[in-house]
């Protein structure tokens, strides 16, 4: 009903066809035959032809607000859709654990906010499990995780590398006899561990030690499991934990050994009461990325932040902080 409504616009703005011909570049018979197709199309004239100039009838008045209303909608979607593709507009929603949400998270999304600060940012904080459901859902965008997700259905974008570490209570009997392997906080800011220089250890060598260990059902806990068959022991476990940071304070205060990331030692403040050790490398090194659900629409937003967030992440930066 409204298609070609541009002809009929002008003809009312010029109150002329011959100008509005002249002003579509078209000729005035086509103006004049367009015209009329769209009165036959709503079943009554838009102009009242007796008059000189023309006027609009009755039902031309009311055609003419109606497409007024239609030039100010396409006018505001096009302002709205510049405002997306330079960011001026938008939502984005991340997920992740604990550790990312508190420790990675934040300067990524700060460096986007100052770069992006019209973007309405949302962070969800839960379990692998319920992340993937929610991203699978649509419920949220993206996800910042070390579990390797089926990739028939979702697209990954690697974020950088990380290490797992055992963290071993100073007072425990087993480190008397490893102390040319034993890490301090400070040798994980520098690397030392990634040095093929480095032994790591065998988890043989604490099979008389209790252990702390994250709950099934995540990478650390699948890779742990790993360990223990790798070295044919079945571990003492004491405790069994949701987070990373619980069960590192836990192995600070001595009750048991756990297994740890070098992402999370390089974030929280350094504490003299553990020591670590190097894992076998093709057990303990894995991968951190963002996944989005491969059939969603990849907003500007998204595209930004992961371009942001990839481009230079190799390896986690040390804080460096002390206690």
């Amino acid at each position: 009903m409204f298609q070609g409504k541009e002809y009929v616009y002008e003809v009312y703005k010029t109150r002329s066809f011959s100008k509005a011909a002249a002003n579509l570049y078209i000729s005035q018979p086509s103006l004049s035959a367009t015209v009329k197709k769209i009165e036959q199309r709503i079943g009554s004239p838009i102009f009242d032809r007796s008059t000189n100039p023309i006027r609009l009838t009755e039902c031309g008045q009311k055609y003419i607000q109606y497409i007024e209303r239609i030039f100010d909608m396409e006018s505001e979607f096009q302002k709205q859709m510049n405002n997306l593709s330079e960011l001026r507009t938008g939502n984005l929603t991340i997920g992740g654990s604990n550790l990312f949400s508190s420790y990675i998270l934040p300067p990524l999304l700060t460096a986007f906010m100052k770069k992006y600060p019209l973007i309405h940012i949302n962070i969800i904080e839960a379990n692998t499990k319920l992340l993937e459901k929610a991203l699978f859902t649509g419920n949220l965008d993206l996800i910042i995780d070390n579990y390797q997700f089926p990739e028939t259905i979702y697209s990954h974008h690697h974020f950088c590398r990380e290490h797992l570490l055992l963290a071993v209570p100073t007072g425990f009997p087993s480190n008397s006899s490893l102390i040319d392997k034993q890490l301090s906080a400070q040798d994980i800011y520098n690397n030392k561990h990634l040095k093929a220089s480095t032994s790591f250890v065998s988890l043989m060598e604490f099979k008389e030690e209790p252990f702390i260990l994250l709950r099934s059902g995540n990478d650390t806990r699948e890779r742990s499991e790993r360990l223990f068959k790798e070295a044919q022991i079945t571990p003492n476990i004491i405790l069994e934990l949701d987070q990373q940071v619980t069960a590192y304070h836990v192995a600070c205060y001595g009750m048991g050994i756990t297994i740890i990331s070098d992402t999370l030692i390089k974030k929280v403040p350094a504490d003299d009461r553990v020591v670590f050790y190097k894992l076998e490398e093709s057990i303990a090194a894995r991968n951190i990325y963002f996944y989005r659900k491969s059939t969603k629409y990849v907003t500007r937003a998204m595209e930004e932040f992961l371009k942001l967030s990839c481009q230079d992440a190799n390896t986690i930066p040390s804080e460096k902080v002390t206690n």
